[in-house]
């Protein structure tokens, strides 16, 4: 029998001058645990509701919160709207103030894990450690991500129109039906500027400058397979972070807990102080 959902509820909150939205697990069993509450930041296109399976495994745990970030999901989007990386990190400060978090960690997958970094930079009160989870390391002078803006650009137009589960299947062959038919769902949400505009900040911001500013544990998580993060990058990583952890998720591709869910936990538990199987 599977265990009870850890799911609370979605809501909204105004913080930083935007809507804000976000999912809650857990809940108050993690508050009276003592352990910090854990904020989850999502990749380029993958709105909160995706995380829900990685959400429910930290709730049996952590007060958890799941955010949408600006331009995904249903957190505010629009043709005037600041993509930018530095916004996203502003976002990310300013939503934990608003909710009241006395301590928290960072989870942030890919770009997510770009947005934490960038945030705990800036030395917010109440952090106490962040994970960055496969996130992009290109940059200025930096070799370029590996992979193709068209390959988001395209699914998401056609996920507009209404995209099947074997159209979606070419883009995700991997993936389980349920996985698939949630991002079908979901994916129209993802405003195109907002992607186009956070993948060319792969290329020109450079998160490896704020690394040294970081004074909270930082845990560097690599997928086994793929290029987004290889050995070498580690290594600089390390030299630039002040308490630096790294752990190499075995079988997984870039989207490390839909690959390995068990192992993307099992590289938490430790660092996190909490058993997530």
């Amino acid at each position: 029998m599977s265990p009870p959902s850890t799911y609370l509820y979605g809501a909204h909150v105004h913080a930083n001058g935007i809507r804000q939205h976000y999912l809650r697990y857990g809940g108050s069993d993690g508050v009276r645990s003592g352990r910090d509450a854990v904020v989850l930041i999502p990749g380029i296109t993958s709105p909160a509701v995706t995380w829900g399976f990685v959400a429910e495994r930290f709730g049996r745990q952590f007060d958890t919160y799941v955010l949408d970030v600006r331009g995904r999901g249903l957190s505010e989007a629009g043709e005037g709207l600041d993509y930018s990386l530095d916004a996203q990190a502003a976002d990310l400060i300013a939503f934990t103030q608003a909710l009241g978090l006395a301590r928290y960690a960072y989870v942030g997958h890919s770009m997510g894990g770009r947005i934490a970094i960038r945030a705990a930079s800036r030395e917010p009160g109440g952090l106490s450690r962040i994970v960055a989870a496969d996130p992009p390391v290109s940059g200025p002078g930096r070799r370029p991500y590996p992979a193709q803006l068209p390959w988001y650009v395209d699914s998401i137009r056609q996920a507009r129109r209404g995209i099947t589960l074997d159209e979606m299947r070419v883009y995700c062959p991997t993936w389980t039906e349920e996985q698939l038919r949630l991002r079908a769902q979901w994916l129209h949400t993802c405003d195109e500027r907002a992607i186009v505009t956070s993948f060319e900040a792969f290329q020109t911001d450079d998160v490896h400058a704020d690394l040294p500013k970081i004074t909270v544990p930082v845990l560097l998580m690599t997928a086994e397979r793929g290029d987004v993060v290889r050995d070498a990058d580690v290594q600089e990583i390390r030299g630039l972070t002040r308490d630096f952890a790294t752990v190499r998720v075995a079988g997984a591709g870039h989207m490390i807990p839909w690959d390995n869910l068990d192992g993307f936990m099992a590289g938490l538990a430790g660092f996190l102080g909490a058993d997530l199987a």
